[in-house]
C-alpha cells in the first residue's frame, strides 16, 4: 500500500477584524491507502478546519495537500464527507438521498437500474434496506447517521472524511455504530480520516491517532501508533492491557501534557 494523503508543512490562516487569527501551523501528515487514523485534540484546536482542508472545503495558505499524488484543490468524489449533523435532505426519502449522491458521481456513464442497484447495497452496507422509503422525520438519531455514511460510501471515495459523526448520539447508539463501522471498514477496505473528542472512540477505531495541540496555531504534537489485531471487540479490549496503555497515553497527551486552556477566561 502506498501513501494516499500527503500533507506538507500546512498553514491555515483567516482574516478577522482584529487581523489574522492563525488557526494551523506546520501540519505534516501522510496517510497510507486503508488506514484509519483519528484527529483528536481539545476544542478550538483546528481538527475540524483540517478535515475540511483534506475535504477541499478549504484550501490552505500555506503548504502542500495531495491526494493519490493530485494538488486538493477542492472538492472531489474521490473524498466524501460525513458531518456530525447527518445534512440529509428531508423531502428525499432515505433511498433517494443516497441515490442522488449516486447519481452525481456515477450519472454521466451509468444507467439508472445500475445507479439504483448502487444506492440499495450502500444502505444494505448499513443494514437499512427496511427503511429505504422512509424519510428523515421519520427515523433515528442513529439511523440517520448510518443513511449519511451509506451516502458517503456508495461514492466508493478513496478517503472516507468523518467529523464527529457520533458525537451528537446516547452512549449506546455511539458504541453501536462505532462497531458497526469498524465492520464496514473491515469489508470495504476504506481509508478513513476521523475527527473525535471521544479517547475510547480513538483507540478502538484507529490504527494512528494524530493529537493536537491547543490553538490557535495548532499542530500536531505527537502520532500514536496502535497496534492492536482486527477486527476489535471493544468487550475483550476493555481489559487489555495495550488498549489500556494506548489510552492512557492518549489522555496523558491531553489532559497533563496539553490541557484545556478556555481562551475566553
Amino acid at each position: 500500500m502506498g501513501k494516499i494523503l500527503q500533507i506538507e508543512n500546512v498553514g491555515m490562516r483567516f482574516a478577522t477584524r482584529k487581523g489574522p487569527f492563525v488557526a494551523l501551523r506546520n501540519i505534516d501528515l501522510s496517510i497510507e491507502e486503508g488506514e484509519f487514523v483519528s484527529l483528536i485534540g481539545h476544542s478550538g484546536c483546528g481538527k475540524s478546519t483540517l478535515l475540511n482542508l483534506i475535504a477541499g472545503l478549504l484550501l490552505p495558505t500555506e503548504g502542500i495537500m495531495l491526494c493519490a499524488g493530485r494538488e486538493v484543490a477542492g472538492p472531489g468524489p474521490e473524498r466524501a464527507v460525513v458531518f456530525q449533523n447527518h445534512s440529509l435532505l428531508p423531502w428525499l426519502t432515505c433511498f433517494e438521498n443516497v441515490y442522488l449522491a449516486v447519481e452525481r458521481v456515477f450519472g454521466r456513464k451509468e444507467g439508472k437500474e445500475k445507479l439504483k442497484n448502487r444506492a440499495r447495497a450502500a444502505l444494505d452496507m448499513v443494514q437499512l434496506s427496511h427503511a429505504e422509503a422512509k424519510y428523515p422525520h421519520e427515523i433515528s438519531g442513529g439511523m440517520k447517521q448510518r443513511v449519511g455514511i451509506a451516502r458517503a460510501l456508495a461514492m466508493e471515495p478513496r478517503i472516507l472524511l468523518l467529523d464527529e459523526p457520533f458525537g451528537a448520539l446516547d452512549a449506546l447508539t455511539r458504541a453501536y455504530l462505532q462497531d458497526e463501522l469498524l465492520k464496514i471498514v473491515a469489508r470495504t477496505r476504506s481509508t478513513v480520516v476521523m475527527v473525535t473528542h471521544d479517547v475510547d472512540e480513538a483507540v478502538l477505531l484507529s490504527d494512528r491517532i494524530a493529537m493536537m495541540t491547543n490553538g490557535p496555531s495548532a499542530m500536531i504534537g505527537e502520532i500514536l501508533a496502535v497496534d492492536l489485531a482486527r477486527p476489535r471487540n471493544r468487550v475483550e479490549l476493555a481489559e487489555d492491557k495495550r488498549y489500556l496503555h494506548y489510552r492512557k497515553e492518549v489522555i496523558d497527551f491531553l489532559y497533563t501534557r496539553h490541557g484545556f486552556v478556555d481562551k475566553a477566561a
